[in-house]
């Protein structure tokens, strides 16, 4: 059986969706099936991050509630031998998808793919307790602003009072010149603010913004610094 990631924020801008597709991509040039799953309803990113946003006919929203196959609504990126997409609703929940919906397609892409990637809406409302439904494990992306790692926190008391035991942290957007000016939050501060487990850090780079604006997954670009971070990065939260 797979195991489902849930990526999620308490506030946006942090990278979250940015993340969800390198990590991905990471997981499928190791040669492992992986599935990264739209949930950010009305405010779909990943098909566009990926470059794939022609091939959506059918959404994750079509899946849950009957409309189509879950074969049906897999697009599969070329570039990997097995990296798939499946895209969120243009149209914001309406109410009918509970996090039962999303457990049951989670268990159903956990017997066809070694790991599942949820990209959830961020912040703390019912989208993420709908996108939270099969998760076992959960990266929280945040920035190392105050405010982005306060509301991280309030995240992360979300997830416990949810149930997700496995938790971990991952800061995006690092400036070490604002950090040693003291503009920016310190990473030992940050990790004395969150309880979870911090899996790496990311430094500010123009390039992974040419690269989401582009539809490819920076990670794609061998010997960069920024691969190797990714790398130990899901070396982290791999480790059992």
């Amino acid at each position: 059986m797979g195991v489902v990631y849930l990526i999620a924020s308490g506030k946006g801008g942090t990278g979250k969706s940015m993340f969800a597709i390198n990590f991905g991509a990471i997981l499928a040039m190791r040669k492992k099936s992986v599935v990264i799953v739209d949930m950010d309803m009305g405010l779909r990113n990943i098909d566009l991050y990926m470059g794939l946003e022609n091939n959506v006919i059918f959404d994750v929203h079509d899946v849950m509630s009957g409309v189509c196959q879950i074969s049906q609504a897999l697009i599969k990126d070329d570039r990997f031998e097995s990296l798939y997409i499946m895209g969120a609703s243009p149209v914001k929940e309406d109410g009918s998808i509970t996090p039962l919906h999303t457990r049951v397609l989670c268990e159903k892409l956990k017997e066809v793919f070694d790991y599942v990637i949820i990209d959830s809406p961020s912040g703390i409302d019912d989208g993420l307790v709908i996108a939270s439904g099969g998760a076992d494990a959960c990266v929280i992306v945040t920035t190392p602003e105050i405010a982005s790692v306060r509301n991280a926190d309030m995240l992360d008391r979300e997830l416990v009072r949810i149930g997700l035991d496995r938790r971990y942290v991952v800061v995006n957007k690092v400036s070490v010149k604002l950090m040693k000016s003291g503009y920016n939050l310190g990473i030992s501060e940050i990790n004395s603010r969150l309880s979870p487990e911090l899996a790496g850090i990311i430094q500010s780079d123009d390039n992974i913004n040419i690269s989401t604006n582009l539809g490819v997954p920076i990670v794609l670009k061998p010997g960069t610094y920024i691969r190797k971070n990714f790398e130990r990065i899901a070396d982290q939260l791999l480790e059992e």
